[in-house]
């Protein structure tokens, strides 16, 4: 059997990955820009970490490797502001978001490499429909063991990431009625899902990519569309799940919150294999419920995810002071217990706006950093596709949630 090299990395580093949206400025679809954008920045001092995605209208931003999640932040925030203004200077916008709200997957062009032409030849309309956009969360672990044991420790909470970071409610000019429709997406590739459970430790996983191998179903650990895998050319455990946010602010907070979660975990027991019972339930409700759907624990218990997340901060702060990180997870922790997540926050910009063009136009501002300046149609629009009424998220209203606190989500995000 062949044995996989597993590069040691600082325990409790972190590094992200933003996949964006090359947005028309005019009318607010996705455009096939990214080799224009990439040519603008060759000769920038952060080139090596912009990179094409599978569709001419994805970019991918790669932070490097950081201790603390504020330094995360500024770099982050240097690099959104380097990428805006290369593509003002090439005439187009960027935003966040797991998935744009009303692209088709049919006009989509795939990038030109090797590797994506072949996932193009293999997978047929779905690489196409792989226009979908995700933040990629890196926590460096010592060893291939120690990576094993904090990917089953994390799994639990796979979830609450869902959750928080959501921000994929419309599809295809559609309310989707899920808060991340993106993982849809994600799930129709056939090694999609979570690390087998059986698996315990590095000596097991390379035997279960061997076997993979053997049968001809995978040829390395990149075919493996997990929702968290190991990265062991990082010394990386590699959380999947998370919508890309709008602003640069969420993101780098639901990395912070990544970090304090790894390092509770890796000093708790092992989840017991009851865990695995419920994972992919647990997993469509935050997709189609977010922050209000149900939650399974590993031992039997359903209550609402909310609850359970509110009850994890209250585990997580101490850890949170420890690192330094408290206001990063507290702003998090507020947020998300008062406004919701931006799945929410996007359903309210249709609400006041009627027109999901004037929705994109808001995602776009909203990853400057700039408050949202779009005003409300003086009369209905035409609508572009046929789409279903806004809802908000079901079982439980948040202003009944919340005493106290109004569904009405802020102007300013983050």
């Amino acid at each position: 059997m062949e044995q996989i090299p597993f590069i040691s990395s600082a325990p409790n580093t972190l590094g992200i990955e933003l996949e964006l949206q090359l947005i028309d400025p005019r009318s607010f679809d996705l455009t096939a820009a990214s080799d224009e954008l990439l040519a603008q920045m060759a000769n920038h001092p952060i080139a090596d970490r912009v990179k094409p995605e599978i569709t001419r209208s994805m970019i991918e931003l790669n932070s490097s490797v950081h201790e603390h999640p504020m330094g995360l932040l500024a770099e982050m925030r240097e690099m959104r502001d380097a990428l805006v203004e290369a593509a003002d200077a090439v005439g187009v916008s960027v935003a966040g978001g797991g998935a744009h709200p009303f692209m088709r997957w049919q006009e989509r062009s795939i990038s030109d490499t090797p590797r994506f032409q072949y996932l193009a030849e293999m997978y047929g309309y779905l690489a196409r429909q792989f226009t979908v956009f995700g933040q990629h969360i890196h926590l460096g672990v010592k060893s291939g063991d120690e990576a094993i044991k904090l990917l089953r420790r994390l799994s639990p909470y796979v979830p609450h990431f869902i959750a928080l970071s959501a921000s994929s409610p419309y599809c295809e000019g559609v309310d989707t009625l899920f808060s991340c429709s993106r993982l849809n997406a994600v799930n129709s590739f056939p090694l999609a899902g979570h690390m087998p459970a059986d698996v315990k430790d590095w000596y097991q996983f390379e035997a279960h990519l061997a076997q993979l191998r053997a049968y001809g179903l995978a040829e390395s650990i990149k075919d493996l569309y997990w929702d968290i895998r190991p990265k062991p050319e990082f010394g990386t455990v590699e959380i999947r799940v998370c919508d890309t946010p709008l602003t640069v602010e969420r993101a780098c907070q639901i990395a912070a919150f990544a970090q304090a979660l790894a390092v509770l975990l890796m000093r708790e027991e092992d989840p017991s294999d009851k865990a695995w019972l419920s994972y992919r339930s647990n997993h469509f409700q935050a997709c189609r419920f977010g922050l209000q759907g149900s939650y399974v624990t590993p031992d039997g218990q359903r209550l609402r995810l909310m609850d359970h997340l509110r009850a994890l901060f209250q585990r997580l702060m101490p850890v949170a002071e420890e690192l330094g990180t408290g206001d990063m997870i507290a702003t998090l922790r507020d947020d998300a217990m008062r406004s919701g997540n931006d799945a929410r926050w996007l359903r309210n910009q249709f609400h006041r706006l009627r027109d999901l063009p004037l929705v994109v136009e808001s995602m776009s501002q909203a990853w400057r950093g700039e408050s949202p300046q779009v005003a409300a149609p003086a009369e209905p629009t035409a609508v572009l596709r046929r789409r279903i009424r806004a809802t908000s998220e079901p079982m439980q209203p948040l202003s009944a949630a919340e005493p106290g606190v109004t569904a009405t989500l802020p102007e300013r995000l983050h």
